[in-house]
């Protein structure tokens, strides 16, 4: 394992720093928010921007590493993204920090495509399993060691957006200087969303359902977690337990869905997720920070791990040649979803209460589970033989790691 991983070691550095930042400027900027009374639409719709340039850096990102190079992407997009949390700290308004997290969410998700497709270049056969694993690790941990990090200062301060700064503009330093050989460059991917729908309606409509679900969450679980308590700490535990959650149970569920079958996993899942949802909905007037870590835990055990299983149900019906193209026209549903939930999610919210974010993840995941449910009986799932091997996906955690290593595997293969 270590003779895998010396390789990519300034990389995996480089992620870590750069994911700490990330994930304080993402539980960061709706705390403050809801502080300043920004409206619950307000910061829904930030989040559905961020997700809107996330998108675009997914569609475009490519090119501009094709034309450029990815060092001076990487380089260009560090600057960039380490400058905007300053910028929040110094323009506090809403229409301004909805244009900043729309930059915000370009950026990320080209960074992500440099570095996945690096570390795909990288890594072979016998050991992509191990980088990508340990790469799934290092993610989710320091994305929940950047939440906690908002318990360093008062939110209302300048402090924290600083210190997210610094962060992003560290993690350019060990992949800037990096011995290792730039990826080589891939030709462009063409999108077929009509295809993708008849290679498989579940798994399509599932990283769609994620993202809904997936993308309000990013964006207005901090403001839930903030307004039922009033308590910072409780917004950052929270956010934290539900990161943690869906690491443990991501291997679990893969392992389940290549034994017993991607969709009775899907169902499974949903089903779970949407009672988990129900039941903070339930019992959200009665949350501590116990109740917060544990229902946040069980949520994103449930949640997370769907866009993976919907990516790997959807590969074990398409041709190896499609790989590229299903892997990245699911990436856009993922992306489509996440800028529309958060827009439904704060109306609810508004019209209702706090507890109008699980009600509406909820009812996502249950017509999800609907949905699957009557599609067992029309198509029976692939023989487990002919599944493809299960991969960490982690969209849910705004990355674009299946894309990627699906790219470079075929590129290997011709």
């Amino acid at each position: 394992m270590r003779k895998a991983l010396a390789p990519v070691l300034p990389l995996l550095i480089g992620v870590s720093i750069l994911l700490t930042g990330q994930g304080l400027q993402g539980t960061l900027l709706p705390v403050r928010a809801t502080l300043e009374n920004f409206s619950t639409i307000s910061i829904g719709t930030m989040a559905a921007l961020y997700f809107l340039g996330f998108t675009a850096g997914c569609l475009r990102g490519g090119e501009l590493v094709r034309r450029v190079g990815h060092v001076r992407v990487f380089a260009a997009m560090t600057a960039l993204a380490s400058a905007i949390p300053l910028l929040h700290g110094l323009v506090v308004n809403p229409w301004a920090w909805g244009l900043l997290r729309m930059v915000t969410g370009f950026c990320f998700a080209i960074l992500y495509v440099v570095i996945e497709s690096w570390l795909n270049e990288t890594s072979t056969n016998e050991n992509r399993g191990i980088i990508f694993s340990t790469y799934t690790v290092i993610t989710l941990t320091v994305l929940a060691a950047g939440q906690m990090m908002l318990l360093l200062d008062d939110p209302m301060e300048l402090f924290l957006f600083a210190l997210a700064s610094v962060l992003v503009s560290l993690a350019a330093i060990p992949v800037v200087m990096s011995v290792v050989p730039e990826p080589a460059h891939h030709d462009a991917v063409r999108l077929d969303i009509p295809r993708l729908f008849r290679i498989s309606p579940a798994g399509t409509l599932g990283c769609l359902a994620t993202g809904l679900a997936n993308g309000s969450f990013w964006g207005l679980a901090p403001t839930f977690a903030a307004e039922l308590s009033g308590e910072t700490s409780l917004a950052a535990w929270f956010m934290t337990s539900t990161v943690i959650g869906g690491a443990v149970a991501q291997w679990p569920l893969g392992y389940l869905s290549d034994k017993l079958g991607r969709r009775k996993i899907q169902i499974s899942s949903s089903l779970a997720a949407a009672a988990v949802g129900i039941s903070i909905v339930l019992f959200a007037g009665q949350i501590d920070l116990v109740k917060a870590a544990v229902f946040g835990a069980a949520w994103g055990a449930f949640a997370f791990p769907l866009y993976a299983i919907s990516v790997a149900h959807t590969n074990d019906h398409a041709l190896p040649s499609e790989y590229v193209m299903v892997s990245s026209g699911l990436l856009l549903m993922y992306g489509i979803g996440a800028i529309i939930g958060p827009f439904l999610a704060s109306t609810m919210m508004t019209v209702a209460d706090p507890r109008a974010l699980f009600l509406f993840t909820a009812i996502v995941h249950l017509l999800l589970v609907i949905y699957s449910f009557q599609r067992l009986f029309r198509r029976k799932s692939s023989p487990a033989a002919q599944h493809i091997s299960f991969g960490d996906a982690l969209a849910a955690t705004q990355t674009v790691s299946q894309v990627y290593e699906e790219e470079v595997q075929q590129s290997q293969e011709k």
